[in-house]
């Protein structure tokens, strides 16, 4: 199976084990990714103004990109998957905005055709948890590991759509299918401060250090995440237990974590 794949910039520098091991553990599932041809930055955080129009064409263009070749287009950082989601909704929904983006463009129009999976969608809904569980070759079992969504992975819900965004359930599935205990705490899908940790660092310590301590609370060794920022910031406010990239976590269960440099 192919997919277009849009990595997004932060994969390309400070987050480059959640794309590497993407890499490694879509290739051992049977799936390629295929890097969409001149992407450009996602815009970082997508904007509602219907005359916004310039931060949200490199999204378009890459929705457009997958479309016409017929594929899925799939992200994994949560940034990324928010913006270029939200970006296709707005292609599908709101005619003004979609005229004047296709004005711009000057290219054959498009309307928001494209499928657009985040990577644990991919796994769910096109791999298979039944089918990844059967690959796994290091069963995980044993640990117990935390998921935190934090805020773009479920919101806005109308429009993201992967999961109950009050009561999610996939990341969980996901860790369990690699043979796992999944911790479930309240926190997990509240905001880490990630987004405030310039303007006001003693909120965004609060935030993530509440994250943190309702994890480990709840009996975790271990937290996972989808987003760079979150990791980032749970990390750097002092998180006293590993906060990982599931990525990473799913190459080791696929026996192809220490296979990186190949």
């Amino acid at each position: 199976m192919k997919v277009s794949y849009f990595p997004g910039c932060t994969l390309k520098n400070k987050a480059k084990d959640l794309d590497l091991y993407s890499y490694k553990s879509a290739s051992a599932l049977g799936v390629t990714l295929e890097e969409i041809e001149n992407w450009q930055c996602c815009g970082g955080v997508f904007t509602s103004a219907d005359d916004e129009v310039a931060t949200k064409l490199s999204s378009v263009r890459a929705l457009k990109y997958a479309f016409e070749r017929n594929e899925p287009l799939v992200t994994v950082c949560s940034a990324c998957h928010n913006v270029i989601k939200q970006t296709n909704y707005a292609m599908q929904t709101n005619k003004t905005f979609a005229d004047k983006v296709n004005r711009y463009m000057a290219e054959d129009s498009y309307n928001g055709e494209a499928e657009v999976y985040h990577y644990l969608e991919m796994l769910r809904d096109l791999v298979g948890f039944d089918t990844l569980k059967e690959k796994v070759v290091n069963s995980l079992k044993g640990k117990k590991i935390a998921a935190y969504y934090g805020c773009l992975l479920l919101r806005p819900n109308k429009v993201m759509r992967m999961d109950d965004p009050e009561n999610p359930t996939i990341m969980e599935d996901f860790i369990r299918a690699l043979g796992a205990d999944a911790v479930v705490y309240a926190k997990r899908n509240e905001c880490c401060g990630g987004y405030i940790s310039v303007e006001s660092p003693d909120s965004a310590r609060r935030n993530s250090n509440a994250v943190v301590k309702n994890a480990k609370a709840a009996g975790a060794e271990m937290i996972i995440t989808a987003c760079p920022l979150c990791k980032y910031n749970l990390e750097k406010n002092g998180a006293d237990i590993p906060v990982v990239y599931f990525t990473e976590l799913l190459a080791e269960a696929l026996g192809v974590k220490e296979d990186t440099n190949a």
